[in-house]
């Protein structure tokens, strides 16, 4: 009998691993499907700042002069 009490644990731990791994691809097909979080905003590609070099990322924003 305690073999079969040691196996219950073990697999419902292995459920649970399966259904976090599942919900986690859910969830980023439905992120990739979705697209960006703004109309503005691109992937990074490791370039320069395209602000004007300040690095801030602020450099088109109305009202926020320096």
């Amino acid at each position: 009998m305690t073999a079969r009490r040691s196996l219950v644990p073990r697999a419902a731990l292995c459920g649970f691993v399966l259904l976090l791994a599942a919900l986690f691809g859910v969830a980023y097909a439905v992120g990739s499907a979705a697209g960006p979080v703004s109309p503005g905003m691109h992937r990074s590609g490791g370039g320069p700042a395209s602000d004007g070099g300040s690095g801030d990322g602020m450099g088109d924003m109305p009202g926020m002069g320096h």
